[in-house]
């Protein structure tokens, strides 16, 4: 087989930043992108409808094809008529950060049951959460292990509320979504299919490898493949791609996430081949997201042809996922 046709992807997960990288960063991902969830995490953060309209729009100016799947940041103070005109400005999701957990977290959730009446309303108006689980109080590589109490919370809670516990990296997280209701669903993405924390700082520092939740244990990485590769509906794709300049990485301290929106769907394509499951890939890339997040599958496609290419060092001055290497897949 030498062409491989896939739907055009959904990525239920991506950072676009904003000002003068946004087009840049825009342009890499529509090329194979038809729809994203954008995250909200901007300065100052997506927290009202006016801001969630005016990012939304800046987003189309630079691809209109693209169909940008907007969220907002949560907190405890949303009133019922300000979520429902964020659902009418295009709001799929909330976006439930830590406080202090990553990149501009800071105001994020300290009180989970703080947002509980917020988590009322969403639930009655048919918006899905989705949460960066690692419990900023933990030592780094137990965070998202800790965190799980709280999802398994949340969705007893709020049987109704879909949530989405996203960039899984543990075997214990793994276990827990698999096992947990049919509201809770998780996202998985490249990079944690492909790292381990040897990755990182095995045989020196890779600054561009860096990321929360950090990539763990070979183990951990088996179960993150192991539930990729198992065809259940509530495992799905979400890139969260986040784009640093490389000066933004390559310091002290070194901005955390990985850019892979310009190389995902090609690496996929390989990591899903040399595990014997390329059949699974459409579902997981164009498929249980959308069934999940209650939109339409999409009726495009893209063409991946079988064409060793070089991953370029720079995507508009960010270090993308495999840069220097050959990938066996490319987009046609």
């Amino acid at each position: 087989m030498n062409d491989l046709i896939l739907p055009l992807p959904d990525d239920f997960h991506v950072h676009l930043r904003q000002d003068e990288a946004l087009a840049g960063y825009v342009s890499d991902y529509a090329e194979q992108f038809g729809r994203g969830l954008v995250m909200p995490n901007t300065i100052p953060p997506i927290t009202t409808p006016e801001l969630l309209l005016d990012y939304k729009q800046k987003i189309l100016a630079s691809a209109s094809r693209f169909e940008p799947l907007m969220t907002f940041k949560l907190h405890a103070a949303y009133s019922r008529d300000t979520l429902e005109k964020m659902k009418a400005s295009g709001a799929a999701a909330g976006k439930y950060y830590p406080a202090g957990v990553t990149t501009n977290s800071q105001d994020g959730i300290s009180e989970l049951e703080s947002v509980f009446p917020v988590l009322e309303m969403m639930e009655d108006l048919g918006f899905v959460l989705s949460i960066h689980g690692e419990e900023p109080s933990a030592f780094c590589l137990d965070r998202e292990s800790a965190f799980i109490w709280r999802v398994e919370r949340i969705a007893e809670r709020f049987p109704k509320l879909k949530v989405v516990f996203e960039h899984l990296s543990t075997a214990a997280a793994v276990d827990f979504v698999l096992n947990a209701p049919e509201n809770v669903a998780a996202t998985i993405t490249v990079h944690h299919l492909m790292l381990t924390l040897d990755d990182v700082i095995g045989d020196g520092l890779q600054p561009h490898h860096f990321c929360k939740p950090l990539p763990k244990f070979p183990a951990d990485r088996e179960a993150v493949r192991a539930a990729a590769f198992s065809g259940r509906s509530k495992i799905f794709f979400g890139s969260d791609s986040a784009p640093h300049p490389r000066e933004k990485k390559e310091c002290a301290p070194g901005a955390a996430g990985v850019y892979t929106a310009p190389v995902a769907i090609p690496l996929l394509a390989e990591i899903f081949e040399n595990a014997g499951k390329l059949s699974l890939l459409p579902d997981f890339i164009g498929g249980f997201g959308a069934d999940f997040y209650g939109l339409p599958r999409t009726s495009e496609s893209i063409t991946l042809v079988r064409e060793p290419w070089v991953v370029p060092d720079s995507y508009h001055g960010a270090v993308p996922l495999a840069a220097g290497k050959t990938l066996q897949w490319k987009l046609k």
